[in-house]
């Protein structure tokens, strides 16, 4: 391997030319060369698209990859097949593997239970939902990430690489200016210096002499100035045509940004329509009676109705404890003793389906027409609903009151 000392030290001597100059300029001990005002302008706007294209490029990332553990695998996996010039295989989305589950998990209940049908409905409207997550993200990645992935390492790489040139050239420019300067003003100081030319003529021959230096060191300055400048306003001039690139870079992230919202506003589209389609499968079947019936049971969905039923179960577990007769059996006998006011009775259509949870309440069906009333010392969220000859407690919010 050559080592070149003298490009070497030329190199070196280069780096402490510039370092001393940028330190005597932090200092305020030299003068700077100023970019005009446009210059600035475009490097600031310059700056700021690439600051804002980073975060975006980021998020979007985020957005795309939301899973911390496998984003980092994901983008290591991309790296390795990009390095290697081959495309990535694609992966399975969250939704799909989800739905994947179900399905096994409805092979394994049986398909034809109602909580195995639903499993396989829902299963299978998962993995749709993941094949377009899937789409979408392929699509945004082309579309949207691609393009700014391509401005930060390629464009904007550039951009900052003639940038340092024209820093480095600029403080090339400002030491020869400096040293032009101390040049003329020791040539100056020699040229005034033998004021005692006739008593002296030995020191007048070195002034001189002297004097003549420091024009050889003048005119040197002067060639070395012009040199600098010329290399200056050429890589100012290429700096400024990339700079002035970046109103190009703004429209064509804005056709790609255009691109992306469709895509999202079409993915979001066919998710709707897909779960659109499996709430009209569940509800018109046999397993989502079922489950409206299981959750009236509960009371999952009134939570006063639920917190009734409790009561009554507490009360009842303390009185079988103490040896003393249910309070559900006393409702009942009550229920049973009620009789229907002469006024106040009304027509109520049901809303849901209804199982009673004990003797002392009244099963409904939706639809059904009965004739409810109050009575004094009642729960609010309860009325006394009559059907023929069969009577008992009902929960309003199942009702709809007819005037």
């Amino acid at each position: 391997m050559d080592f070149n000392v003298k490009k070497f030290a030329s190199g070196a001597g280069l780096f402490f030319t510039r370092a001393f100059q940028f330190t005597e300029e932090k200092l305020g001990q030299a003068e700077k060369t100023e970019l005009d005002a446009h210059f600035e302008n475009l490097m600031s706007r310059a700056d700021c698209t690439k600051h804002w294209t980073d975060k975006i490029y980021r998020q979007t990332e985020v957005l795309l990859q939301p899973n911390p553990i496998d984003h980092t695998g994901a983008r290591i996996e991309e790296f390795l097949y990009e390095k290697l010039d081959r495309k990535a295989p694609s992966r399975v989305t969250n939704a799909e593997l989800l739905g994947q589950y179900m399905q096994d998990a409805a092979k394994e209940f049986g398909p034809g239970t109602p909580y195995g049908s639903a499993l396989m409905k829902v299963g299978e409207c998962e993995r749709r939902l993941g094949t377009a997550e899937r789409e979408f993200l392929q699509t945004s990645a082309i579309s949207f990430l691609t393009p700014l992935r391509n401005f930060l390492e390629g464009d904007w790489r550039t951009i900052s690489k003639e940038r340092r040139l024209l820093e480095n050239l600029r403080l090339d420019l400002d030491a020869c200016k400096t040293r032009l300067k101390k040049a003329k003003v020791a040539e100056a100081k020699a040229s005034m210096a033998p004021d005692f030319q006739e008593t002296r003529p030995r020191n007048y021959v070195l002034s001189a002499s002297a004097s003549a230096l420091w024009s050889e060191e003048v005119e040197k300055a002067e060639h070395e100035l012009r040199v600098a400048q010329t290399e200056f306003d050429r890589q100012a001039e290429v700096t400024r045509l990339l700079l002035e690139g970046i109103s190009s870079t703004h429209v064509n992230h804005l056709r790609c940004l255009h691109e992306f919202v469709e895509a999202q506003a079409a993915y979001y589209k066919q998710c709707h329509l897909h779960m659109q389609e499996l709430q009209k499968e569940l509800g018109s079947s046999d397993e989502d009676v079922l489950y409206s019936r299981c959750r009236n049971r509960m009371g999952l969905r009134f939570p006063n109705a639920f917190a009734l039923n409790s009561t009554h179960s507490v009360a009842a577990a303390g009185s079988e404890a103490e040896g003393l007769s249910s309070p559900v059996e006393t409702d009942t006998l009550k229920i049973e003793e009620v009789q229907a006011p002469a006024t106040g009775t009304r027509k109520a259509k049901v809303l849901y389906d209804y199982d009673a949870a004990d003797s002392s309440e009244l099963s409904l069906l939706a639809d059904e027409l009965i004739t409810v009333y109050t009575m004094p010392g009642m729960d609010s969220d309860w009325l006394i609903g009559e059907r023929g000859n069969q009577k008992g407690k009902v929960p309003v919010t199942y009702l709809e009151l007819l005037s």
